[in-house]
């Protein structure tokens, strides 16, 4: 029974996926906050990424204009317990991409739609809406590497995800960004495998991972290189997962999930950055459309910054039955070593109507300081 797994339209195409079944999955191929963002280049690939050719495996039957299906492998059996290893090939359940499993994190998920006991929940922070305290649980995510020829078609619904690191020099206002690195969480892997060497195009694939294909155990044919031992090692502080905050209003859920960037001098004071990804998944089956945001910081050091805007990072997301979720990352500096965030964003329903959608608050910590950032990535 065959699946095609095709980019536009992708997630119609996933929840129809029979678990009991293997499938052949297909992909389609096109035809033809202030900051300073570099992308470091490692020094074999000064020139930017490879262009490689494709081997392409035609449908004869209702091809889309302009585009070519390609066999990308078969679907495993979803894990219901216990986690993905290293190599875990994978298709993103809500995004369509093709993926690669680089190791996990264990995270505590503080979901403000569930109604916790006294115990083991976390406090409301000064001044956000609700009163309510959020039990946390602990729930498996995954350091992935995006396929570089998925990004083109996943644009309108997701940033091409990249993990940011402050630059370990003078300039404080300096990023560096490696870009097709995502955090997924379990539920979001649907597991395939295949027959190629180098199924995943990106640049960090083979200093990352190796092929094994001696492998006698069920595990992925993939293995980590030391390069990615290591680079987990020395990145641990800025790449680590630790909380992610969840909250539904009228069927549009927000999920947050926070990470400290590090700490640097400017102007005689500390200036502490961070990093923050959102998600917004349409849970209803009625289209609406993200128009304005609008939040409030607290810095530890007393002052509360209001923020508003038309939609996020440039865009105002249309979020329908078809594409139900968009996602994003952006950047917040604050003069002190800790504090938190919360806000709303104002969406748009077709018949012109404004409702406003809780963002869940969340805490900005630093309690990384005892490390110097790293200066992007090196070998």
């Amino acid at each position: 029974m065959a699946a095609c797994a095709i980019r536009r339209g992708f997630l119609t195409t996933v929840s129809k996926y029979n678990r009991k079944h293997t499938h052949r999955i297909l992909s389609i191929i096109e035809g033809s906050s202030g900051l300073e963002v570099k992308r470091p280049r490692l020094p074999c690939l000064a020139c930017g990424l490879p262009n490689i050719q494709q081997t392409r495996f035609m449908s004869s039957r209702n091809r889309p204009e302009g585009k070519v299906l390609e066999t990308v492998g078969v679907f495993e059996a979803l894990k219901q317990h216990g986690k993905y290893e290293t190599g875990q090939l994978f298709l993103h359940s809500v995004f369509g991409y093709r993926g690669i499993v680089l190791f996990p994190w264990h995270a505590r998920i503080y979901d403000r739609d569930v109604i916790p006991p006294m115990s083991d929940s976390k406090p409301e922070p000064p001044g956000s809406h609700g009163s309510k305290e959020v039990k946390g649980k602990t729930h498996t995510y995954y350091q992935v590497l995006i396929d570089t020829r998925d990004c083109p078609h996943i644009s309108q619904r997701s940033q091409t995800e990249a993990v940011t690191f402050l630059a370990n020099h003078d300039d404080s206002r300096a990023l560096y960004a490696i870009p097709g690195l995502d955090y997924v969480s379990h539920e979001d892997i649907l597991p395939y495998n295949s027959t190629e060497q180098v199924p995943i195009q990106h640049e960090l694939f083979e200093r990352f991972l190796m092929f094994n294909p001696d492998k006698t155990t069920p595990a992925p044919p993939f293995s980590a290189r030391d390069t990615l031992k290591a680079w987990q090692e020395k990145n641990h502080p800025w790449l680590e997962l630790s909380d992610v905050h969840r909250e539904t209003t009228e069927n549009i859920r927000v999920t947050v999930i926070p990470f400290y960037m590090g700490m640097r001098d400017a102007q005689n004071s500390h200036v502490y950055w961070w990093r923050y990804c959102i998600r917004l998944e349409n849970m209803g089956s009625e289209v609406v459309q993200l128009r304005e945001r609008h939040w409030r910081i607290f810095s530890l050091s007393g002052t509360l910054e209001t923020v508003r805007g038309r939609g996020v990072v440039g865009r105002e997301p249309v979020l329908s039955k078809e594409q139900p979720a968009f996602q994003y990352s952006s950047h917040v500096s604050l003069q002190a070593p800790s504090g938190h965030m919360w806000g709303t964003f104002r969406i748009e329903r077709t018949d012109g109507s404004h409702f406003d959608v809780r963002i869940p608050p969340f805490s900005l910590e630093s309690n990384k300081d005892d490390k110097a950032p790293p200066a992007g990535y090196t070998f």
